[in-house]
């Protein structure tokens, strides 16, 4: 995962295009304020923002799953020591994702809801990239208690809203207090019948290809780390990815021969490829098109733009290999080639060369 930081070390040097608003021109941004949320009061209550610690777990547990809609596939829901979840050809596809309040999002940037949404987004589109089409999701949720519960029950919205978009539901999980807040969000898929797509499965001779956004992200926290909530496309590109579901079994209905969701930036997750499946990646520059409101922006902010397409993390777009010849399902684009790996060690190039800087986000390496 691509991660934000808490503070703003940059000014603001450069004249804002069209469609822009700043709303602060300090060079650090405040420390991250809960919102405000909507009235929601206890039992004998009228408070306008009541706490967990007076709503209670159970009490909160059973307003988040009473009423929801579940798939087919699930056999048993909440409200039972475990799940019961259906896999209809044997196999269940499973993963794990952590968020952190402060590293992964700041509720002063992101809203409840959109924090729910994204935890989902990243694990569900894990699951796509084993070519699986997700089914449920359990939910570990740890946060103070004084968190205002409708914090978490908007973003417990978030989470089933993503989950149902693709056919998924939330099935269990567990609640709990911690220092901030923190969402652990497992999958779980069904590869319905297919044979996974792994990382190691790239070959001599494949052609690399991408489907969904580059970049996206990254250009949003660099609009909301200067102090800017808009553009509105880029800023919501941050707070909730949109990553391309249905491609991934379409990519291993295809034939795709080894897949990854790009969470950490392209060329670090093309390298995690490369070197799970002993060959080097070679992507060509001009295979990339910079959309143009990644094109404005760059400009504006004196930023490379096609840097953010190549490292920018947690736009969750998804990278394949297919072999020579394979035609690529729809949306996706062909970027590059894989090759046996050279003497010097380079899991991936760029127009023949290692690329200069971070390739993407590296976790612990920073502060």
């Amino acid at each position: 995962m691509y991660a934000c930081t808490t503070a703003c070390p940059f000014p603001v040097r450069a004249a804002l295009p069209d469609g822009w608003r700043q709303e602060c021109r300090t060079q650090n941004l405040p420390e991250a304020a809960p919102v405000s949320p909507s009235a929601i009061t206890p039992e004998g209550g009228s408070e306008s923002s009541v706490s967990l610690r007076e709503v209670g777990e159970f009490r909160l547990i059973d307003r988040v799953t009473t009423d929801r809609v579940q798939p087919d596939t699930t056999v048993l829901g909440p409200g039972d020591d475990s799940a019961i979840v259906a896999a209809a050809d044997g196999r269940v596809v499973a993963c794990t994702d952590v968020l952190v309040e402060g590293v992964h999002f700041r509720l002063d940037w992101s809203s409840p809801e959109q924090v729910g949404r994204k935890a989902a987004a990243a694990n569900l589109a894990d699951v796509a990239a084993m070519g699986a089409v997700p089914t449920s999701l359990l939910v570990g949720l740890a946060c103070p208690s004084s968190t205002p519960a409708n914090q978490l029950e908007q973003l417990a919205d978030g989470l089933w809203a993503e989950a149902s978009s693709v056919g998924a539901g939330l099935v269990g999980g567990d609640l709990t207090s911690g220092p901030v807040i923190v969402v652990s969000v497992t999958a779980l898929g069904s590869l319905q019948g297919r044979a996974p797509v792994l990382r190691s499965g790239a070959r001599p001779g494949d052609r690399v290809a991408v489907c969904g956004r580059l970049g996206w992200s990254a250009a949003g926290l660099a609009v909301l780390g200067r102090g800017f909530r808009s553009p509105a496309a880029l800023v919501n590109a941050h707070r909730v990815p949109e990553p391309p579901y249905a491609a991934g079994p379409a990519a291993a209905d295809a034939g795709a021969t080894a897949m990854i969701d790009v969470s950490d930036g392209l060329l670090a997750d093309l390298g995690h490829l490369a070197r799970a499946s002993g060959v080097a990646v070679r992507l060509r520059s001009r295979s990339f098109t910079v959309p143009a409101r990644l094109a404005e922006i760059g400009s504006a902010l004196g930023l490379d733009p096609l840097r953010w397409m190549l490292t920018g993390g947690e736009d969750h777009a998804l990278a394949a290999t297919f072999p020579e010849g394979a035609e690529l399902p729809p949306d996706w684009v062909e970027i590059g080639a894989v090759e046996a790996p050279d003497d010097a060690g380079r899991a991936v190039t760029v127009d023949g060369r290692p690329y200069e800087g971070d390739q993407g986000w590296v976790h612990f390496a920073k502060s």
